[in-house]
C-alpha cells in the first residue's frame, strides 16, 4: 500500500514507520502526510517528527519535518525549539520574540526554519523585522519559509523585501509571489501583474496563482487577460485565482468583486473561461471553489454549451447543498433548449427527489409544452418536495402562456 493510501485512511502508525525508510524521499513524504494528519495530542507522532527534524541525514527531510511540526501546532514547535536550544521559551511574547529572533542567527538551518515558523504565530510588532531579515538567509529553505511567514503575517512592511525575492531560485520565488498575493496592497500586487508577461511559463503560472490571494478587485482584469495565455497551466491558474478572489473577498466588498469578475469574464473567449470552470465543478476538491464555479457558469456560459449545462445538471445532486442550489439557479439563468432537454431527463424516478425537485424548479422557468405535460404528471408524485415544486411550476408555465 502506498503512503498516499495510508494518508487517505489516516493510518498514522504506518506513516510513522515510514519515517525509518532507507529512502529520503519516502521519509519526506511520510513527514508531509503526518503534518496534515497528526493532532497536537499525538505525542508519539510528534516525537517521531522531532527525531527526524533533529537527526535525519538528509537536510531536505529535516526541513520537511520542521514544517510538519509547525503544521501540528504551536506546542509541537515549542518542543522542537526546546530540543534545539535546550530551554523552554515559555513567557511573555516579546521575550519569546527576542529569543526566536536570536535563533535566526543560529548555525543550524533547521533551528532557523523552526524560529521562522514560530515567529509567524506571534502577535508582536518586532516579528515583521525579524522575519523579513530572514528573507536574506543564506539557506534557500529558510528564505522560502520566511516568505511563507510574511504571507501569514500579511504586513505591508514586508513587501520590498519580498519583491527582491522574485528573482530568487524557483521555490523561493513562488513563495514570495504567494506572500505578495496574500498581502494584497497595490505595492504587493503590481509586481505580480508584471510577471504575467514573463517569458517563463512557470513564473506566469506562479504569478497568476498568487493573485488569487488578494482581497481586492485589482487583479480581476489582469487575470482575465491571462485567460488568453498560450499555456493551459497559466490559464487554469488564472481561473482558480478568479474563483479565489470570490472566496477571499471581504463581506463588504464581495458583491462588487463578484460583479466585476462576471462583467470581465463575459468579455473573454468562452472556451478559455468555461472549460476550466466545468472541470472545477466536476472534479474540484475545494467546496468554495466548486460553489463559485457553479455560480459563475450561470452568468458566463453559452446556454448552448452542452458541457457546462451537463456539469450543472450533474451538480443538482451534489453532496454540498449550496453547490446544488447554485447549480439550480445557474441553469434557470441559462435557460434554452439544451437546459430543458437535460433537465427533462432528471425527472425520471431513478433520480433522488432532491434532484427532481430542483429540475422541476428550473423547468418551471424555462420549459415549453412538453415540459408542462411532464410536470403536470408530477403533481401526484410520492415526494412532497417534488409535488410542491410541480404545482408552482405548472402555475408559472401556464401564466407564461405555455
Amino acid at each position: 500500500m502506498s503512503l498516499y493510501q495510508y494518508a487517505r485512511e489516516g493510518d498514522v502508525e504506518r506513516l510513522r514507520d515510514a519515517l525509518a525508510s532507507e529512502r529520503a524521499v519516502v521519509r519526506r513524504r511520510a513527514a508531509e502526510h503526518l503534518g496534515e494528519l497528526v493532532e497536537a495530542t499525538d505525542q508519539a507522532s510528534i516525537d517521531a517528527l522531532l527525531r527526524v527534524a533533529t537527526d535525519d541525514a538528509d537536510e531536505a527531510t529535516r526541513a520537511v519535518a520542521v514544517d510538519a511540526l509547525a503544521a501540528v501546532g504551536e506546542a509541537a514547535v515549542e518542543q522542537l525549539l526546546a530540543a534545539f536550544t535546550g530551554h523552554d521559551d515559555a513567557g511573555a511574547e516579546w521575550v519569546t520574540a527576542r529569543r526566536l529572533a536570536a535563533a535566526l542567527d543560529a548555525d543550524r538551518p533547521e533551528l532557523r526554519i523552526a524560529a521562522v515558523h514560530a515567529l509567524a504565530g506571534l502577535d508582536d510588532p518586532s516579528v515583521v523585522s525579524a522575519v523579513t531579515g530572514a528573507l536574506s538567509d543564506p539557506d534557500a529553505r529558510v528564505r522560502r519559509r520566511a516568505c511563507r511567514a510574511c504571507g501569514t503575517i500579511a504586513d505591508p512592511r514586508a513587501v520590498p523585501a519580498l519583491v527582491d525575492r522574485l528573482t530568487d531560485v524557483p521555490p523561493v520565488r513562488g513563495a514570495a509571489a504567494n506572500a505578495l498575493g496574500s498581502i494584497g496592497t497595490d505595492a504587493a500586487l503590481n509586481p505580480l501583474v508584471d510577471l504575467l508577461d514573463d517569458a517563463d511559463e512557470s513564473i506566469r503560472r506562479t504569478a497568476a496563482g498568487a493573485l488569487g490571494g488578494a482581497s481586492t478587485a485589482r487583479p480581476v482584469e489582469p487575470l482575465a487577460e491571462a485567460l488568453g495565455d498560450p499555456s493551459p497551466v497559466v490559464r487554469e491558474a488564472a481561473v482558480y485565482s478568479l474563483l479565489g478572489l470570490l472566496s477571499n473577498a471581504p463581506t463588504e466588498r464581495s458583491h462588487a468583486i463578484r460583479d466585476q469578475v462576471v462583467e470581465t469574464l463575459r468579455d473573454v473567449d468562452d472556451d478559455g473561461v468555461v472549460d476550466p470552470l466545468v472541470e472545477i465543478l466536476a472534479a474540484g476538491q475545494e467546496t468554495r471553489q466548486r460553489r463559485n464555479a457553479a455560480w459563475i457558469l450561470g452568468r458566463v456560459a453559452d446556454p448552448h454549451a452542452s458541457a457546462a449545462v451537463e456539469a450543472l445538471a450533474v451538480a443538482l445532486d451534489d453532496d454540498d447543498a449550496q453547490t446544488a442550489r447554485f447549480a439550480t439557479t445557474s441553469l434557470a439563468a441559462l435557460g434554452g433548449p439544451v437546459v430543458e432537454d437535460r433537465l427533462l431527463d432528471r425527472l425520471d424516478p431513478e433520480y433522488p427527489a432532491s434532484v427532481r425537485a430542483n429540475a422541476v424548479f428550473v423547468l418551471g422557468r424555462v420549459g415549453g409544452r412538453e415540459t408542462l405535460e411532464r410536470i403536470e404528471a408530477l403533481t401526484d408524485d410520492e415526494s412532497p418536495a417534488v409535488r410542491k415544486r410541480a404545482f408552482s411550476a405548472v402555475t408559472a408555465l401556464r401564466s407564461g402562456g405555455v
